[in-house]
């Protein structure tokens, strides 16, 4: 989402940042990350505002969409890429896991895709970028992420196709692995962070795994 937001503004887009403003784990209050990417932004002669709303919340999302026209005036494009990680093995999983990981990331999708749809009829344009992982292809431990990143690849089909009369396109990038600040709380994770001292969206900067080699895709 950093790498993203970064390069969307430094080819001119006006960026809102819609961040949870949470510690790494989802707990108490961390509005640090989103503020560094404004403050990039804005360094790099840019604009940005940071929106510390829940994606999962359809009310909230719409609260962001007022923000940033009040801010920017419209809204053109929207780059659906929050996400939050609650692996377990089904047979251990919690109803409280699935359902979490589900509203982050597919009714999250929906929620941001649902007030933009509205705006972009209105303007007869419109970009819908969503997404996905290869764990949609079955990734062990991962049922309700696996599913979540499954559904969205339907969904941003049915979304391209009841939305290009419109003038709008509907896209969904499947990344491989890239060390982002939700793999921060896995083992892995855990494990370069005893390893080197650093994060391990920190110790792979500069590598192959480093999540801004995607945003030239979006």
């Amino acid at each position: 989402g950093a790498g993203i937001a970064k390069l969307m503004a430094k080819e001119g887009a006006a960026v809102v940042v819609m961040v949870l403003g949470v510690s790494v784990t989802g707990e108490g209050q961390d509005a640090a990350p989103a503020q560094r990417v404004v403050d990039a932004i804005k360094a790099d002669g840019g604009q940005a505002i940071a929106s510390y709303s829940n994606v999962a919340k359809y009310d909230e999302v719409g609260a962001t969409f007022e923000d940033a026209i009040k801010a920017f005036g419209h809204v053109d494009i929207v780059v659906n890429v929050a996400g939050i990680l609650r692996d377990r093995m089904i047979f251990n999983m919690s109803e409280a896991e699935w359902d979490a990981v589900i509203a982050v990331h597919l009714k999250g999708t929906f929620n941001v895709c649902r007030h933009a749809s509205a705006r972009f009829r209105e303007q007869k344009w419109g970009r819908f970028v969503n997404f996905s992982s290869v764990s949609a292809w079955g990734s062990p431990g991962q049922p309700n992420y696996g599913a979540a990143k499954h559904a969205i690849l339907g969904f941003t089909l049915a979304l391209a196709n009841s939305m290009f009369r419109y003038n709008c396109t509907a896209n969904a990038i499947v990344p491989g692995f890239v060390a982002t600040r939700m793999t921060d709380s896995t083992p892995r994770g855990q494990a370069v962070l005893q390893q080197t001292g650093k994060p391990m969206s920190e110790a792979f900067k500069g590598t192959e795994t480093d999540p801004e080699n995607v945003a030239p895709i979006v």
